[in-house]
């Protein structure tokens, strides 16, 4: 294939020796427009012009009223410099804002941040660290004006370097869930669920950090890959009524969380798991049989032989004195290794029958200690057994418990050992039948304190997935119509609300749908507190007698005008009587001071951004964020509308994927392998940035480095240069010189034909009513507009064109027609590239069109006539590029060994045809002649024309080199 571009006859005029100088008499481009684009230097200065103007509030006035585009900004921390995943996920936004105001729509974007939350919280305790003080001892307000200081500069950092990134938006009025407004919104909310009977309090397992002393959410944890230590336990059984055989044998237990046995209730079997009672080194041992082997292995061990002989068939080199399913095990009980202490000790530990229980790993048993684990306290709560509150919230037993009161930290390697004292007290006890630090697994973590985080059972706020609503509850009644159910025992529950919503919501890619609806579908009830101090409160009172929290609109009304006053602090100094009103004594209730979950906060967002700004039942057209907010964002934002309003925030989810280096790892500072942003815009400017973002496939993960974003400037170069040329073909252009499409040549028609194609396939990527499967899939769109410029325009039209256009007069119908489709092109083109790299586009309008009053980004979608479209042209011209690309092929040796100079010496003769009906070969080819139908294969040889002066094109009229040919005589004899 030709790889000339136009922009390389820039200096096509170099003089023949002893030959008249034709130059200034040829029509070159003529321009002002820079090849070198200079973005880091240039883009500041148009930012800054277009603050002036205050363009995007132009623009809302200029598209008040029509048809609305909505895409809500999920909010990012506020706390520290942005990264590449910011960037990219900024920059899309911005694509797609721009590209639906390029629709003609009213697009308005509202950045906005997360301002409360552990994130926050969490840096301010690291300054009180550093000084070796404690938070605790700081007065609330104090600490949480400090949250709200760092909270405020940060923001004010983030956006300017958003705004850099060239995104356009309400910048002067962001939302900030921190604003008093918000967290009456908020706050209003949370209210709206209590008051329809959709919250409750109880004492669950909930995942707690014992380092940041507070419940998590799913989306704040992550898990890595750790080595814990394992451990066999032997409860003795005191009595077994349906197997008295198993008296005074040892059931075995095998867990890798040593520190739950001090709080152990129950034990737990499978009702169909075959059990055995082995006997092996004395000892009588309750085991799964499937298990035996590996479990003696483990015993093996502890008894001092480092490589025991235990056969993988171990249960036939034992003795099997019992056989039974787990059924048998009704009814049986044991005691607590450490029963000797009393008291909570001595209790009996109940056999219980559990469906969870599998021979996967372990034992085949399971000891059971419902304030840690989800099924330990289901099954216990069924049978009578509650939490005991043993673990607090710094990770440590209780000061009162009678084995290691006092001592912890649970999650200390060190304390729970097969060395520390759990381990060394069992041992004692004779209850330790294995221990080895050596079990690597995955286990959660927070990812801010990146420490090890433990199910902990404590009292909580939390919204039920699956309760029928209060009889009693106002405003239940239309949520269950979003889901066909009524009112009742049938009333659409939560999560019935969530996952109707998932069902009439577009997900982006589409197969995103299954991850949110599984996630939906299996997930817990929702935790809403957290015990900390920066955020929205739960503003509750609850009856000291009753415990049930007050349901009254008066009240709720009064709370939420003092939160618009004042904020959430208005909570924590209240006159809460003021706020009782007359009707209720303050003496008869607790008042809540748990804060709301920041999910909670960033999922009621929608309420006063979108609704607060654009009319209330209002809804997004788009959330845009990366994978992991299927449990994040788009989770909490789907509960809470689906809690308040029966639906879902939004009409569509656009889900990306997230930035890795360029070998497709994670970026981490420990590896020293991260890109930052700003450096990148520092040195090669945001458009660069912006064309990789817009080139990727971000529904996956996407590589940036040094290679990657070398191809993004490359490519940007190529725009850029095709973007000059045009200007200066241009630069004297005007609407009188303009042709109707009926009196073009072939070759422009066709041009515009495959511009009409263009148009259709970006604007399927745009436009969500053209009802295309790739909407929003701008790496499709970006690849279709540099092809169109790259091959179509640059390698193909330009480089035919450019003796028209230099060497025709300037009246003649052909070069006419080729400046009318230039002008066309132009306007489409600078539209279409307007999103994608808007800085550049700006500067390419004002080169051409200079009005400081007016922007690229005012301009709508260009006006491409569909009928230009014509596919029986296509075929034709398909295959004249096909044959055009073999000549060039044919040529390129001789070219090598300067045979030839260019193609334009080239006398070429091919065997094959050429739909020649209304084409010059030789002019589309650019050679000297060319002669079809002619032998076989493709022949080239020098021709033996002579040079005409001034074209430079070798022509039969031409007597001599430097001589004229009869086009070139009769343009200057006019």
């Amino acid at each position: 294939m030709d790889k000339r571009r136009a922009t390389d006859f820039w200096l096509f005029w170099i003089p023949m020796t002893d030959a008249p100088d034709y130059k200034a008499t040829v029509f070159l481009p003529v321009t002002d427009f820079p090849m070198k684009a200079g973005l880091a230097q240039k883009e500041p200065a148009i930012l800054a012009h277009w603050e002036a103007m205050d363009l995007y509030g132009q623009l809302r006035e200029r598209r008040k009223g029509r048809e609305r585009f909505i895409l809500h900004d999920g909010p990012p921390y506020a706390n520290g410099d942005i990264h590449m995943g910011h960037a990219m996920n900024k920059v899309l936004k911005d694509i797609i804002v721009r590209s639906q105001s390029l629709l003609g729509k009213d697009a308005p974007y509202v950045p906005g941040w997360d301002c409360h939350g552990l994130p926050i919280e969490w840096k301010i305790e690291e300054e009180y660290r550093k000084k070796k003080q404690n938070k605790d001892e700081v007065p609330a307000q104090e600490f949480r004006a400090q949250c709200r200081a760092y909270a405020d500069k940060w923001v004010g950092v983030q956006k300017e370097q958003f705004k850099r990134l060239g995104v356009m938006g309400d910048w002067d009025d962001p939302y900030l869930t921190m604003k008093f407004d918000a967290e009456a919104t908020i706050v209003g909310e949370l209210l709206k669920f209590a008051e329809s009977g959709q919250l409750y309090r109880g004492a669950k397992p909930v995942m707690w950090s014992p380092v940041e002393k507070t419940a998590l959410a799913e989306a704040e944890v992550e898990y890595e890959d750790i080595v814990s230590t394992q451990i066999d336990v032997a409860f003795e059984i005191v009595e077994a009524p349906n197997a008295p055989e198993l008296v005074g044998a040892h059931a075995v237990i095998w867990t890798t969380t040593p520190w739950t046995i001090p709080v152990n209730q129950a034990l737990a079997y499978g009702p169909e798991v075959d059990y055995v009672l082995a006997e092996s080194n004395g000892r009588k041992l309750l085991l799964a049989e499937a298990l035996v082997p590996s479990a003696l292995l483990r015993h093996s061990r502890e008894s001092g032989n480092p490589s025991p002989d235990v056969p993988s068939n171990a249960t036939s080199e034992v003795t099997i004195l019992w056989r039974g399913k787990g059924a048998d095990l009704a009814g049986a009980v044991a005691r607590h290794p450490m029963h000797a202490l009393g008291g909570f000790f001595a209790k009996p530990r109940p056999f219980l029958a559990g469906d969870f229980v599998t021979t996967d790993a372990g034992t085949g048993l399971v000891h059971m200690a419902p304030d840690h684990g989800e099924d330990d306290f289901a099954l216990c709560k069924a049978n009578g057994i509650n939490p005991v509150f043993a673990v607090e919230n710094d990770g440590k037993y209780r000061e009162d418990w009678l084995w290691l009161g006092g001592q912890g930290s649970v999650i200390n390697p060190k304390f729970v050992s097969k060395d520390g004292p759990i381990c060394t007290d069992l041992r004692e006890a004779g209850g330790l039948l294995a221990a080895s630090d050596d079990f690597k697994h995955s286990y959660p973590h927070s990812w801010r304190s990146k420490a090890k985080i433990i199910f902990r059972c404590t009292p909580q706020w939390f919204i039920p997935m699956d309760q029928n609503p209060s009889p009693a509850g106002e405003g239940r009644g239309p949520l269950a119509l979003a889901s066909g159910k009524g009112e009742g025992d049938n009333a659409a529950t939560l999560r019935d609300l969530a996952l109707n919503s998932i069902e009439q919501t577009r997900w982006v890619p589409e197969r995103s749908i299954n991850r949110i609806r599984s996630m939906v579908e299996g997930r817990p009830d929702w935790v809403i507190s957290r015990q900390r101090a920066w955020g929205v409160p739960i503003a509750l009172y609850v009856h000291r007698k009753t415990g049930e929290y007050l349901v009254d609109k008066a009240v709720n009304a009064r709370i939420i005008e003092a939160f618009k006053g004042a904020g959430a602090d208005a909570w924590f100094g209240a006159d809460h009587q003021a706020l009782l009103g007359p009707d209720y004594d303050l003496n008869d209730y607790e008042v809540v001071n748990d804060i709301l979950d920041v999910w909670f906060d960033s999922g009621s967002t929608h309420s006063f951004v979108v609704e607060g700004r654009y009319g209330e039942g209002v809804r997004a057209d788009l959330y845009l964020e990366g994978s992991d907010q299927h449990r994040g964002w788009f989770q909490s934002s789907l509960l809470e509308s689906s809690g308040t309003r029966g639906r879902a925030p939004y009409d569509a989810v656009l889900t990306h994927g997230f930035a890795l280096d360029g070998q497709g790892r994670k970026m981490s500072k420990s590896l020293g392998n991260v890109v930052d942003p700003l450096k990148v815009i520092a040195e090669s400017g945001s458009d660069i940035l912006r064309v990789w973002v817009a080139s990727t496939d971000y529904f996956d993960d996407v590589r940036i480095g040094k290679e990657v974003l070398a191809g993004s400037s490359d490519a940007y170069r190529k725009l850029r240069n095709s973007f000059r040329y045009l200007l200066g073909a241009l630069s004297d252009f005007s609407e009188e010189e303009k042709l109707p499409v009926s009196e073009m040549p072939e070759l422009e028609r066709y041009m515009l034909h495959l511009l009409a194609k263009l148009d259709t396939d970006l604007k399927g990527v745009v436009d969500k009513a053209a009802g295309s499967e790739n909407w929003l899939e701008f790496s499709r769109y970006t690849r279709a507009l540099f092809d169109f410029v790259n091959s179509d325009l640059s390698a193909f039209f330009f480089d035919i064109r450019k003796d028209c256009l230099y060497c025709d007069a300037k009246s003649d119908p052909k070069r006419r027609a080729y400046r009318t489709v230039l002008d066309t092109l132009f306007h489409a083109l600078v539209r279409y590239a307007a999103p994608i790299i808007p800085f550049t586009a700006e500067e390419v309008w004002q080169s051409r069109f200079a009005n400081p009053q007016e922007s690229v980004h005012f301009l709508e979608w260009p006006e491409v006539d569909a009928s230009w479209a014509n596919e029986a042209l296509d075929a034709k011209w398909t295959a004249i590029r096909n044959q055009r690309d073999q000549v060039n092929e044919a040529i390129e040796p001789l070219r090598r060994e300067k045979t030839i100079r260019s193609s334009l010496e080239a006398d070429v003769t091919m065997g094959e045809q050429v739909p020649s009906d209304g084409v010059n070969f030789a002019e589309i080819a650019i050679v000297a002649r060319i002669e079809t139908g002619v032998g076989d294969g493709i022949a080239v040889k020098p021709s033996d024309w002579h040079k005409c002066g001034r074209c430079w094109r070798l022509l039969p009229e031409v007597e001599e080199d430097g001589a004229l040919c009869d086009r070139c005589e009769e343009v200057l004899g006019a």
